[in-house]
């Protein structure tokens, strides 16, 4: 299954909206599950004009949810803040 297919895979359909990001019936967390896919062809943009899509998520207990990426909590998994560089690649805080 591509993620990033444009067609929405079949279990999208029973899909049930969450606000906390994870499975609504036995609280298992977006990286723990079976199958995911991104609705990234219908962006929303937020009042703060922001754009967001629909994450959808198929839990190993085969719940399916969603949730928008803007609610997505922050990535322990995420590098640490880069040196600033300038256009010519030196650093500008050595």
């Amino acid at each position: 299954m591509d993620a990033f297919s444009p067609t929405p895979p079949d279990w999208t359909q029973a899909a049930t909206h969450v606000f906390n990001f994870a499975c609504p019936h036995c609280g298992a967390s977006n990286r723990e599950a079976s199958h995911v896919w991104l609705n990234r062809r219908s962006p929303v943009y937020g009042s703060d004009l922001q754009r967001k899509w629909q994450e959808f998520y198929q839990c190993s207990c085969n719940c399916a949810w969603w949730a928008w990426s803007t609610d997505r909590p922050p990535s322990n998994l995420s590098t640490s803040i880069l040196p600033e560089t300038h256009p010519d690649g030196s650093d500008l805080n050595p």
